[in-house]
Protein backbone atom coordinates (compact mmCIF):
# COMPACT_ATOMS: atom_id res chain seq x y z
CA UNK A 1 0.00 0.00 0.00
CA UNK A 2 2.70 2.38 0.79
CA UNK A 3 4.32 1.81 -2.39
CA UNK A 4 1.28 2.93 -4.09
CA UNK A 5 1.06 6.53 -1.87
CA UNK A 6 4.91 7.23 -2.75
CA UNK A 7 3.70 6.43 -6.42
CA UNK A 8 1.19 8.47 -6.33
CA UNK A 9 2.64 11.04 -4.02
CA UNK A 10 5.70 11.27 -7.10
CA UNK A 11 3.43 11.74 -9.53
CA UNK A 12 1.58 14.71 -7.99
CA UNK A 13 4.92 16.18 -7.03
CA UNK A 14 5.88 15.72 -10.86
CA UNK A 15 2.93 17.40 -12.13
CA UNK A 16 3.54 20.18 -9.53
CA UNK A 17 3.54 24.14 -11.13
CA UNK A 18 5.36 25.15 -8.56
CA UNK A 19 8.61 23.29 -8.89
CA UNK A 20 9.82 25.12 -11.58
CA UNK A 21 9.97 28.22 -9.39
CA UNK A 22 11.84 26.28 -6.79
CA UNK A 23 14.43 25.18 -9.10
CA UNK A 24 14.89 29.15 -10.61
CA UNK A 25 17.37 31.20 -9.63
CA UNK A 26 16.54 34.15 -7.16
CA UNK A 27 17.22 37.76 -8.13
CA UNK A 28 17.01 38.63 -4.26
CA UNK A 29 18.78 38.11 -1.43
CA UNK A 30 17.06 39.81 1.04
CA UNK A 31 14.03 41.17 -0.22
CA UNK A 32 12.25 42.74 3.04
CA UNK A 33 15.60 45.04 2.82
CA UNK A 34 13.76 46.68 -0.07
CA UNK A 35 10.41 47.47 1.92
CA UNK A 36 9.82 51.08 2.67
CA UNK A 37 8.77 50.14 6.48
CA UNK A 38 12.70 47.99 7.07
CA UNK A 39 14.15 49.93 9.81
CA UNK A 40 17.81 50.09 8.68
CA UNK A 41 20.67 49.99 10.99
CA UNK A 42 22.06 53.15 9.22
CA UNK A 43 19.94 56.58 8.29
CA UNK A 44 21.76 57.79 5.52
CA UNK A 45 21.16 61.53 5.07
CA UNK A 46 19.38 62.45 8.10
CA UNK A 47 22.19 62.88 10.57
CA UNK A 48 20.54 66.39 11.74
CA UNK A 49 17.23 65.32 12.20
CA UNK A 50 18.42 62.54 14.29
CA UNK A 51 20.51 64.68 15.97
CA UNK A 52 18.10 67.26 16.84
CA UNK A 53 14.47 63.92 17.78
CA UNK A 54 17.42 62.56 20.13
CA UNK A 55 18.15 65.55 22.27
CA UNK A 56 14.57 66.02 22.50
CA UNK A 57 13.77 62.66 23.42
CA UNK A 58 17.19 62.53 25.88
CA UNK A 59 15.31 63.69 28.69
CA UNK A 60 13.20 60.46 28.85
CA UNK A 61 16.10 58.87 29.81
CA UNK A 62 16.54 60.23 33.43
CA UNK A 63 12.98 59.48 33.54
CA UNK A 64 11.72 63.37 32.83
CA UNK A 65 9.12 63.81 30.23
CA UNK A 66 10.27 65.13 26.46
CA UNK A 67 8.51 67.55 24.64
CA UNK A 68 5.61 66.60 22.31
CA UNK A 69 7.08 66.45 18.67
CA UNK A 70 5.60 67.06 15.48
CA UNK A 71 7.28 65.86 12.60
CA UNK A 72 6.77 67.33 9.19
CA UNK A 73 7.80 66.52 5.62
CA UNK A 74 6.47 64.69 2.12
CA UNK A 75 5.96 61.78 1.28
CA UNK A 76 9.26 59.39 1.23
CA UNK A 77 11.36 61.80 2.80
CA UNK A 78 12.20 59.15 5.54
CA UNK A 79 10.26 60.53 8.65
CA UNK A 80 8.29 56.97 9.90
CA UNK A 81 12.10 54.96 9.40
CA UNK A 82 13.84 57.23 11.53
CA UNK A 83 11.53 58.09 14.23
CA UNK A 84 11.20 53.75 14.41
CA UNK A 85 15.07 54.13 14.72
CA UNK A 86 15.67 56.30 17.16
CA UNK A 87 12.95 54.89 19.26
CA UNK A 88 15.18 51.91 18.60
CA UNK A 89 18.12 53.67 19.69
CA UNK A 90 15.95 54.69 23.05
CA UNK A 91 15.10 51.01 24.03
CA UNK A 92 18.25 49.89 23.84
CA UNK A 93 19.50 52.03 26.75
CA UNK A 94 16.39 52.26 28.64
CA UNK A 95 13.46 48.97 28.57
CA UNK A 96 12.53 49.29 31.88
CA UNK A 97 11.05 53.17 32.22
CA UNK A 98 10.38 53.94 29.01
CA UNK A 99 7.19 52.53 26.89
CA UNK A 100 7.17 53.15 23.19
CA UNK A 101 3.82 52.54 21.01
CA UNK A 102 3.57 53.18 17.36
CA UNK A 103 0.44 54.03 15.76
CA UNK A 104 -0.44 54.71 11.96
CA UNK A 105 -3.82 56.51 12.16
CA UNK A 106 -4.46 56.07 8.49
CA UNK A 107 -5.19 51.92 9.45
CA UNK A 108 -8.55 51.09 8.99
CA UNK A 109 -10.24 49.48 11.84
CA UNK A 110 -6.74 49.95 13.77
CA UNK A 111 -6.85 53.69 14.85
CA UNK A 112 -9.52 55.47 12.43
CA UNK A 113 -11.51 56.49 15.17
CA UNK A 114 -11.34 58.08 18.53
CA UNK A 115 -12.59 54.81 19.86
CA UNK A 116 -10.21 52.73 17.87
CA UNK A 117 -6.90 54.43 19.36
CA UNK A 118 -7.95 54.23 22.74
CA UNK A 119 -8.77 50.59 22.18
CA UNK A 120 -5.25 50.16 20.49
CA UNK A 121 -3.84 52.08 23.32
CA UNK A 122 -4.99 50.13 25.45
CA UNK A 123 -4.33 47.08 23.52
CA UNK A 124 -0.15 47.79 23.46
CA UNK A 125 -0.76 47.52 27.30
CA UNK A 126 -2.19 44.10 27.37
CA UNK A 127 -5.96 45.07 27.95
CA UNK A 128 -8.34 44.50 24.97
CA UNK A 129 -11.81 45.95 25.19
CA UNK A 130 -14.52 45.66 22.88
CA UNK A 131 -15.04 47.04 19.06
CA UNK A 132 -17.65 49.03 19.77
CA UNK A 133 -19.89 49.59 22.90
CA UNK A 134 -17.63 51.44 25.48
CA UNK A 135 -18.42 54.87 26.17
CA UNK A 136 -14.83 56.74 25.08
CA UNK A 137 -14.34 58.33 28.34
CA UNK A 138 -14.66 54.79 29.98
CA UNK A 139 -11.38 53.83 27.42
CA UNK A 140 -9.76 57.22 28.57
CA UNK A 141 -10.12 56.44 31.99
CA UNK A 142 -8.62 52.99 31.59
CA UNK A 143 -5.97 54.03 30.18
CA UNK A 144 -5.01 56.87 32.60
CA UNK A 145 -5.06 53.98 34.88
CA UNK A 146 -3.23 51.56 33.21
CA UNK A 147 -0.43 54.52 32.35
CA UNK A 148 -0.73 55.84 36.27
CA UNK A 149 0.56 52.01 37.75
CA UNK A 150 3.12 51.17 35.17
CA UNK A 151 5.05 54.16 36.36
CA UNK A 152 7.11 54.77 32.91
CA UNK A 153 7.61 57.69 30.05
CA UNK A 154 5.43 56.68 27.37
CA UNK A 155 6.09 57.98 23.99
CA UNK A 156 2.79 57.57 21.19
CA UNK A 157 4.12 57.65 18.34
CA UNK A 158 0.85 58.61 15.89
CA UNK A 159 1.63 58.49 12.39
CA UNK A 160 -0.48 60.02 9.72
CA UNK A 161 -2.31 62.08 12.13
CA UNK A 162 -3.57 64.54 10.14
CA UNK A 163 -6.05 61.40 8.81
CA UNK A 164 -6.93 60.98 12.50
CA UNK A 165 -7.72 64.72 13.21
CA UNK A 166 -9.50 65.36 9.51
CA UNK A 167 -11.80 62.67 10.91
CA UNK A 168 -13.02 63.06 14.12
CA UNK A 169 -11.37 66.31 15.26
CA UNK A 170 -8.38 67.69 17.47
CA UNK A 171 -10.07 66.81 20.85
CA UNK A 172 -8.53 63.51 21.65
CA UNK A 173 -4.91 65.28 21.75
CA UNK A 174 -6.45 67.89 23.68
CA UNK A 175 -7.60 65.03 25.90
CA UNK A 176 -3.95 62.97 25.88
CA UNK A 177 -1.51 66.07 26.15
CA UNK A 178 -4.01 67.28 29.54
CA UNK A 179 -3.61 63.89 31.28
CA UNK A 180 -0.16 65.02 32.21
CA UNK A 181 -1.83 67.20 34.57
CA UNK A 182 -3.27 64.54 36.55
CA UNK A 183 -0.47 61.76 36.00
CA UNK A 184 1.70 61.74 39.32
CA UNK A 185 3.87 58.75 39.01
CA UNK A 186 4.07 58.74 34.65
CA UNK A 187 3.82 60.96 31.52
CA UNK A 188 3.35 61.38 28.20
CA UNK A 189 5.06 62.15 25.34
CA UNK A 190 3.29 62.39 21.73
CA UNK A 191 5.18 62.29 18.64
CA UNK A 192 3.50 63.54 15.58
CA UNK A 193 4.15 62.56 11.91
CA UNK A 194 2.47 64.03 9.20
CA UNK A 195 2.85 64.82 5.49
CA UNK A 196 0.93 68.11 5.91
CA UNK A 197 3.18 71.23 6.46
CA UNK A 198 0.19 73.37 7.17
CA UNK A 199 -0.95 70.77 10.12
CA UNK A 200 -0.08 72.72 13.56
CA UNK A 201 -2.28 76.11 11.49
CA UNK A 202 -5.42 74.38 11.49
CA UNK A 203 -5.71 72.84 15.17
CA UNK A 204 -7.53 74.49 18.03
CA UNK A 205 -5.88 77.19 20.36
CA UNK A 206 -6.44 75.56 23.37
CA UNK A 207 -4.83 72.29 21.94
CA UNK A 208 -2.13 74.07 20.55
CA UNK A 209 -1.70 75.66 24.08
CA UNK A 210 -1.71 72.19 25.66
CA UNK A 211 0.73 70.14 23.10
CA UNK A 212 3.45 72.91 23.46
CA UNK A 213 5.67 70.91 20.91
CA UNK A 214 9.20 71.13 19.18
CA UNK A 215 8.94 70.74 15.14
CA UNK A 216 10.87 68.97 12.73
CA UNK A 217 11.36 69.52 9.24
CA UNK A 218 12.02 66.97 6.61
CA UNK A 219 13.27 68.07 3.45
CA UNK A 220 13.18 65.92 0.22
CA UNK A 221 15.74 64.24 -0.48
CA UNK A 222 18.16 64.61 -4.10
CA UNK A 223 18.72 62.40 -6.84
CA UNK A 224 22.52 61.70 -4.93
CA UNK A 225 21.30 61.47 -1.85
CA UNK A 226 18.51 58.72 -3.30
CA UNK A 227 21.27 57.39 -4.93
CA UNK A 228 23.50 56.65 -2.32
CA UNK A 229 19.75 54.64 -0.39
CA UNK A 230 19.12 52.92 -2.81
CA UNK A 231 23.23 51.68 -3.49
CA UNK A 232 22.88 50.67 0.12
CA UNK A 233 19.83 48.74 0.11
CA UNK A 234 20.60 46.70 -3.55
CA UNK A 235 24.06 45.64 -1.64
CA UNK A 236 21.67 43.96 1.14
CA UNK A 237 18.81 43.06 -1.00
CA UNK A 238 19.73 41.81 -3.91
CA UNK A 239 22.85 38.95 -5.29
CA UNK A 240 25.89 40.45 -6.68
CA UNK A 241 25.81 42.11 -10.13
CA UNK A 242 22.20 42.03 -10.30
CA UNK A 243 21.25 45.47 -10.81
CA UNK A 244 23.31 48.07 -13.27
CA UNK A 245 24.61 50.92 -12.63
CA UNK A 246 22.09 52.28 -15.15
CA UNK A 247 18.96 51.20 -13.33
CA UNK A 248 20.31 52.50 -10.32
CA UNK A 249 20.61 56.01 -11.60
CA UNK A 250 17.50 55.78 -13.29
CA UNK A 251 15.30 54.90 -10.18
CA UNK A 252 16.99 57.77 -8.30
CA UNK A 253 16.63 60.06 -10.93
CA UNK A 254 12.87 59.21 -10.85
CA UNK A 255 12.29 59.27 -7.52
CA UNK A 256 14.02 62.92 -7.41
CA UNK A 257 11.43 64.20 -9.96
CA UNK A 258 8.57 62.66 -7.45
CA UNK A 259 9.71 65.40 -4.57
CA UNK A 260 12.45 63.38 -3.54
CA UNK A 261 10.63 59.98 -2.55
CA UNK A 262 13.04 57.33 -1.49
CA UNK A 263 9.61 54.96 -1.19
CA UNK A 264 9.25 55.76 -4.49
CA UNK A 265 12.69 54.91 -5.18
CA UNK A 266 12.49 51.74 -3.19
CA UNK A 267 9.26 50.99 -5.02
CA UNK A 268 10.56 51.21 -8.39
CA UNK A 269 14.03 49.05 -7.88
CA UNK A 270 11.31 46.23 -6.16
CA UNK A 271 8.84 45.84 -8.50
CA UNK A 272 11.01 46.23 -11.59
CA UNK A 273 12.94 43.04 -9.94
CA UNK A 274 9.67 41.38 -9.64
CA UNK A 275 9.16 42.20 -13.20
CA UNK A 276 12.24 40.62 -14.23
CA UNK A 277 12.48 37.18 -12.34
CA UNK A 278 8.57 36.70 -13.03
CA UNK A 279 10.13 36.97 -16.98
CA UNK A 280 12.89 34.25 -15.97
CA UNK A 281 15.54 37.59 -16.56
CA UNK A 282 18.78 36.92 -14.21
CA UNK A 283 19.45 41.07 -14.07
CA UNK A 284 17.05 44.10 -13.66
CA UNK A 285 17.18 46.45 -16.75
CA UNK A 286 15.50 49.80 -17.21
CA UNK A 287 13.11 48.36 -19.45
CA UNK A 288 11.67 46.44 -16.33
CA UNK A 289 11.83 49.97 -14.21
CA UNK A 290 10.00 51.06 -16.96
CA UNK A 291 7.32 48.38 -17.16
CA UNK A 292 7.21 49.06 -12.71
CA UNK A 293 6.78 52.75 -13.89
CA UNK A 294 3.62 52.42 -15.35
CA UNK A 295 2.44 49.90 -12.98
CA UNK A 296 3.28 52.01 -9.61
CA UNK A 297 1.22 55.01 -11.24
CA UNK A 298 -1.54 52.84 -12.09
CA UNK A 299 -1.70 51.45 -8.29
CA UNK A 300 -0.88 54.95 -7.16
CA UNK A 301 -3.89 56.61 -9.11
CA UNK A 302 -6.19 53.66 -8.02
CA UNK A 303 -5.96 54.10 -4.21
CA UNK A 304 -5.87 57.57 -4.49
CA UNK A 305 -9.52 57.41 -5.95
CA UNK A 306 -10.49 54.76 -3.70
CA UNK A 307 -9.67 57.18 -0.41
CA UNK A 308 -11.38 60.12 -1.82
CA UNK A 309 -15.24 61.01 -0.48
CA UNK A 310 -18.04 59.79 -2.27
CA UNK A 311 -19.24 62.87 -3.66
CA UNK A 312 -15.76 63.44 -4.91
CA UNK A 313 -16.41 60.00 -6.69
CA UNK A 314 -19.35 60.80 -7.94
CA UNK A 315 -18.17 63.63 -9.88
CA UNK A 316 -14.83 61.73 -11.09
CA UNK A 317 -17.35 59.16 -12.41
CA UNK A 318 -19.74 61.74 -13.95
CA UNK A 319 -16.62 62.95 -15.57
CA UNK A 320 -15.57 59.42 -17.08
CA UNK A 321 -18.89 58.83 -18.28
CA UNK A 322 -18.88 62.05 -20.26
CA UNK A 323 -15.41 61.10 -21.76
CA UNK A 324 -16.19 57.69 -22.23
CA UNK A 325 -19.55 58.31 -23.77
CA UNK A 326 -17.92 60.74 -26.09
CA UNK A 327 -19.63 64.34 -24.69
CA UNK A 328 -18.19 67.18 -26.86
CA UNK A 329 -18.10 65.98 -30.06
CA UNK A 330 -16.57 62.90 -29.41
CA UNK A 331 -13.36 64.78 -27.84
CA UNK A 332 -11.65 63.54 -24.60
CA UNK A 333 -12.49 67.18 -23.47
CA UNK A 334 -15.74 67.69 -21.57
CA UNK A 335 -17.57 70.79 -19.99
CA UNK A 336 -18.83 71.53 -16.06
CA UNK A 337 -22.10 71.42 -17.68
CA UNK A 338 -21.90 68.06 -18.62
CA UNK A 339 -20.17 67.13 -15.76
CA UNK A 340 -22.93 68.28 -13.47
CA UNK A 341 -25.33 66.80 -15.78
CA UNK A 342 -24.20 63.22 -15.47
CA UNK A 343 -23.18 63.88 -11.95
CA UNK A 344 -27.14 64.30 -11.21
CA UNK A 345 -28.14 61.48 -13.00
CA UNK A 346 -25.28 59.29 -10.72
CA UNK A 347 -27.23 60.98 -7.36
CA UNK A 348 -30.06 60.20 -8.35
CA UNK A 349 -29.48 56.62 -9.52
CA UNK A 350 -27.62 55.89 -5.97
CA UNK A 351 -29.56 58.32 -3.77
CA UNK A 352 -27.28 60.93 -2.83
CA UNK A 353 -27.50 64.68 -2.45
CA UNK A 354 -26.89 66.96 -4.86
CA UNK A 355 -24.18 69.37 -4.36
CA UNK A 356 -24.45 73.03 -5.76
CA UNK A 357 -22.27 73.84 -8.80
CA UNK A 358 -20.03 75.66 -6.93
CA UNK A 359 -18.95 72.68 -4.61
CA UNK A 360 -18.61 70.69 -7.55
CA UNK A 361 -16.15 73.13 -9.32
CA UNK A 362 -14.22 73.05 -5.82
CA UNK A 363 -14.24 68.88 -6.20
CA UNK A 364 -12.97 69.31 -10.10
CA UNK A 365 -10.10 71.50 -8.57
CA UNK A 366 -9.37 69.25 -6.09
CA UNK A 367 -9.71 66.49 -8.55
CA UNK A 368 -6.94 68.56 -10.86
CA UNK A 369 -4.87 69.03 -7.62
CA UNK A 370 -4.48 65.48 -7.63
CA UNK A 371 -3.30 64.94 -10.91
CA UNK A 372 -6.05 62.94 -12.31
CA UNK A 373 -7.90 65.50 -14.50
CA UNK A 374 -6.55 68.64 -15.79
CA UNK A 375 -9.12 71.40 -16.46
CA UNK A 376 -8.57 75.23 -17.32
CA UNK A 377 -11.19 77.80 -17.42
CA UNK A 378 -12.69 79.09 -20.20
CA UNK A 379 -14.61 82.11 -21.73
CA UNK A 380 -17.86 81.36 -23.56
CA UNK A 381 -18.11 85.19 -24.24
CA UNK A 382 -21.93 86.02 -23.41
CA UNK A 383 -22.46 83.18 -21.99
CA UNK A 384 -19.92 83.56 -19.35
CA UNK A 385 -16.73 81.33 -17.94
CA UNK A 386 -17.02 77.75 -17.87
CA UNK A 387 -14.07 75.07 -17.12
CA UNK A 388 -12.82 72.58 -20.03
CA UNK A 389 -11.77 69.09 -18.12
CA UNK A 390 -9.63 66.32 -19.34
CA UNK A 391 -8.70 63.17 -17.63
CA UNK A 392 -5.22 62.90 -17.36
CA UNK A 393 -5.00 59.36 -17.74
CA UNK A 394 -3.45 56.27 -19.62
CA UNK A 395 -6.48 54.51 -21.14
CA UNK A 396 -5.38 51.29 -19.42
CA UNK A 397 -5.74 52.90 -16.07
CA UNK A 398 -8.78 54.74 -17.03
CA UNK A 399 -10.75 51.82 -17.45
CA UNK A 400 -9.12 50.36 -14.42
CA UNK A 401 -10.70 53.20 -12.55
CA UNK A 402 -13.90 53.34 -14.22
CA UNK A 403 -14.70 49.83 -13.13
CA UNK A 404 -13.43 50.71 -9.74
CA UNK A 405 -15.84 53.46 -9.72
CA UNK A 406 -19.06 51.28 -11.03
CA UNK A 407 -18.58 48.75 -8.28
CA UNK A 408 -19.21 52.06 -6.04
CA UNK A 409 -22.04 53.51 -8.40
CA UNK A 410 -25.29 52.41 -10.04
CA UNK A 411 -24.33 54.33 -12.80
Amino acid sequence: MWIVEKILSNKIMNNNIFLKHLSSPSIFKDKKVLSSSFVPDQILHREQEIESLSKILAPALKGYQPNNIFVYGTVGTGKTITIKFILNQLKEIEKTKIKTIYINCKMKKVADTEYRLFAQLLKEHGVIVPDTGLPTDVLYRKFFDIVEKEEKIVIIVLDEIDALVNKVGDEFLYNLTRMNSELKRSQITIIGITNNLSFRDNLDLRVKSSLGEEEVLFKPYNALQLKDILKKRIEEGFNPGVVDEAVLNKCAAIAAQEHGDARRALDLIRVAAEIAERNGDIRVREEHVDIAEQKLDMDRVIETIKSQPKQSQAVLLAIVNSVCNGVCNNTKTVLTGDVFEAYQKICAKNNINVLTQRRISDLISELDMLGIITSKIISKGRYGRTREITLALSNEVLNKVRLVLQERFES
